[in-house]
């Protein structure tokens, strides 16, 4: 991956993932604070960037065996303790809780500084092109688990 490629996707750290992003005008209402329903887009590109950042691209994943591998959320539990507005700098955070049998479970934090906006606990699935649970694979388990942090 090229160095402007990493720096898009944010980085991996011994905790788990960093990625930065601006609030813009669209992710805002009328108060100029940002819309509740924007911040699963921030929690989204925190996921699909950590991914990235380990290596599984989600459309190779797709065609990596006969079965095919797809992530999708079955649960989520988010906790909103302040809003962010416009302009703000946010860092969401990504972190493993479990990877193993046919799901993940991932803590995610949005932070404006070090001031605590979002605390997320995020189930994912994993199925199959059918849409049928499947295992994940140990090699993949591995790389989220590489990156560990404790749970939230």
């Amino acid at each position: 991956m090229t160095d402007e490629k990493l720096l898009l996707s944010g980085e991996l750290t011994e905790a788990g993932h960093r990625l930065v992003q601006r609030v813009y005008y669209e992710d805002t209402d009328f108060s100029g604070l940002i819309y509740h329903a924007r911040y699963l887009h921030f929690l989204e590109r925190g996921r699909t960037d950590y991914l990235r950042c380990l290596g599984c691209q989600q459309s190779d994943l797709l065609t990596s065996d006969e079965e095919g591998l797809v992530f999708v959320v079955h649960r989520m539990e988010i906790d909103f303790k302040l809003p962010a507005k416009m302009d703000d700098v946010l860092t969401i955070l990504t972190a493993t809780e479990k990877a193993g049998g046919a799901k993940m479970v991932l803590n995610q934090e949005i932070r404006r500084g070090q001031t605590l906006l979002i605390a997320a606990r995020v189930v994912i699935a994993v199925i199959n092109r059918q849409g049928r649970p499947r295992r994940l694979p140990e090699a993949i388990a591995q790389k989220f688990l590489g990156v560990q942090a404790p749970p939230q």
